[in-house]
């Protein structure tokens, strides 16, 4: 018995020293927070995606803090975040909420494949060992890469084979858009209108295009000379559009052969604006 109570009055004894030293080594080592870095951390969403490419919220927070890094670089937070940030530091700050767009529309019954694929089923696995596995090399090969890095749940991989974005839960954080090997994702505006093809297929062979994929780009240029305010142009065989020009009229995507423009307004939900005659 005598055992036991030395032992629990010891245990009680080295308990207290411990919790005194603790204490005292606590107090004499302790670094006070920053309050600026504290500020500034208290203005992010907390996520610790990593998309701003510092270790965190608490990583980026620090550097904002020392003037090392831009305030517009929280993705999820936007262009909120970064205006808070900016009136910490005390300086301008110029975000934009985006979202990511897949540009590809080569489903399971539109898109061939090469075969059947063997091996580790990822999208930059069978791209590093195979080339991919659809014809066309640039099409979306649908294992999910990007769905894996999304920390938001706002990407599945639907019946069709491909990717669909839930903008509503999408904070344009860029993680799917680096995570794409084949870079079929692309951050947009999420208040942008106007058209855009959905197809990455660079190939300038007309006939090798519509042999692998029924949607793909033509390159007829039928876009280019459809659009009345000139504002399309080919750049590395894919049809681009001069936002600061297009007027959402359609007419582009009326006039397209294999269906592969579509107006973003009736892709991320934004709002078209009017157009205000002179």
């Amino acid at each position: 018995m005598s055992t036991i109570l030395i032992t629990i009055g010891f245990s009680l004894a080295l308990a207290f020293i411990l919790g005194i030293t603790l204490g005292y080594f606590k107090e004499k080592f302790n670094v006070e927070k920053d309050p600026k870095v504290e500020a500034v951390e208290n203005s992010l969403p907390g996520v610790n995606c990593g998309a701003c490419g510092y270790p965190g919220c608490p990583g980026y927070a620090e550097a904002v803090a020392k003037g090392e890094a831009p305030v517009n670089k929280c993705a999820p937070g936007g262009k909120a975040v970064a205006d808070a940030l900016a009136a910490l530091m005390g300086v301008t700050a110029s975000a934009v909420d985006v979202v990511a767009v897949l540009a590809c529309q080569g489903t399971k019954d539109k898109a061939g494949v090469k075969g059947d694929y063997v091996g580790v089923e990822t999208c930059r696995a069978a791209k590093l060992s195979a080339g991919g596995t659809k014809l066309c090399a640039w099409g979306c090969m649908g294992f999910g890469d990007c769905v894996t890095v999304c920390q938001f749940d706002a990407i599945k991989i639907g019946e069709d084979g491909l990717p669909h974005v839930d903008y509503a839960k999408c904070t344009g954080c860029g993680l799917c858009i680096k995570e794409c090997p084949n870079q079929l994702l692309h951050a947009v505006p999420r208040d942008r209108v106007g058209s855009m093809v959905i197809c990455s297929n660079r190939a300038v062979v007309k006939a090798s295009v519509m042999k692998n994929c029924k949607v793909g780009c033509i390159k007829c240029g039928m876009c280019v000379k459809a659009c009345p305010e000139q504002c399309i142009t080919m750049v590395n065989g894919i049809p681009v559009t001069d936002y600061e020009k297009c007027t959402s009229c359609g007419l582009c995507v009326e006039k397209c052969p294999t269906k592969c423009y579509h107006m973003l307004e009736n892709i991320t939900g934004a709002k078209r604006k009017a157009v205000v005659e002179a």
